[in-house]
């Protein structure tokens, strides 16, 4: 019971901060005036009177108001105006189109910064104090600190151009699960590994070493169990606790994908539609890629936090 009421309580406090944060981003874009090229010949005519109809020059709480009223009964996002690529089209259809590589790159940097990253903070916490531990936390701290834009040049530079093992860019088409288009896409999924690989490293290091100075652990020695058998039994045990749920919410959060990587490989997901949308002043395209990063960011949170309950029954998330 407490658990239902905590989710419903969160689901509320999302939906709250998500439509704050909407209205907020409608009313800011909407401030901004639309242009339409007269160069653009019969298009201009057409995007004008699709404009016209759909309320574009109406006061903005009304323009509001039927955009979500356009949403909720159509399905209805807007169109395309100032993307000379996308221009008059559905920006849903686009956004569909454009969501595959987003989410498979980033699907592919957390099936390898998981496992890596996880086994090199368990080897720091056992290693503690040692230079194993010292080189381990000082590279963590470096790639933390290190912008993954940087990641990206380096890897490009080292990877594509000197060695020539990959493509600088991602390949077109949508053929995704192909060896060259995965080919295509590993410089990318690594640039994006390396700050997820230092972030797990760093936690797990962090809960592990806590752990291991527990007293539980001291009574388990004294019950005659070897370093070994205590740590894989009730050390890893308890400090996955607060592990998996990170665990969890990066595999929901995957979708938010990485601006700057896509922009730099040339992947054509959503992080490159959403940057060209704000440079062009585009309002369907913002309103919704905006509207999909801030769901996602927010149900993150929300899944982190309701899965504490479900890995550890002794929390129940609500009660006092």
């Amino acid at each position: 019971m407490y658990m239902f009421k905590y989710i419903l309580k969160r689901l509320g406090l999302m939906i709250m901060t998500f439509s704050i944060i909407i209205i907020i981003c409608f009313v800011l874009i909407k401030l901004l005036p639309i242009v339409i090229d007269v160069q653009w010949g019969r298009d201009a005519d057409i995007i004008r009177n699709q404009l016209e109809a759909r309320g574009y020059y109406d006061p903005i709480p009304v323009q509001f108001f039927n955009y979500i009223k356009r949403i909720v009964l159509n399905g209805d996002w807007g169109i395309g105006v100032n993307l000379s690529e996308y221009r008059n089209m559905p920006v849903w259809d686009v956004f569909v189109k454009k969501l595959p590589p987003t989410v498979l790159i980033n699907i592919y940097s957390s099936l390898i910064a998981v496992p890596i990253g996880i086994a090199l903070g368990i080897f720091a916490a056992l290693k503690k104090n040692k230079w194993q531990d010292h080189t381990i936390s000082t590279s963590v701290m470096v790639f933390i600190s290190v912008p993954s834009f940087v990641y990206a040049f380096l890897v490009q530079y080292l990877l594509c151009f000197k060695l020539n093992l990959f493509p600088k860019t991602m390949l077109g088409g949508y053929d995704y699960f192909t060896v060259e288009m995965f080919k295509s896409m590993f410089p990318s999924v690594i640039s994006l590994s390396f700050g997820s690989i230092a972030g797990y490293a760093r936690f797990t290091r962090a809960e592990l070493t806590e752990v291991l100075t527990s007293e539980f652990m001291l009574l388990a020695r004294t019950k005659g169990l070897t370093k070994g058998q205590a740590t894989t039994r009730h050390a890893l045990r308890n400090a996955m606790v607060p592990i998996f749920p990170m665990i969890i919410g990066e595999f929901i959060s995957v979708l938010s994908g990485s601006l700057i990587i896509e922009k730099i490989f040339s992947v054509p997901g959503v992080g490159g539609l959403y940057l060209a949308a704000i440079n062009s002043n585009d309002y369907d395209f913002f309103m919704l890629l905006s509207a999909f990063y801030t769901f996602v960011g927010l149900a993150a949170g929300i899944v982190i936090d309701i899965s504490y309950g479900f890995i550890d029954p002794r929390i129940r998330m609500g009660a006092k």
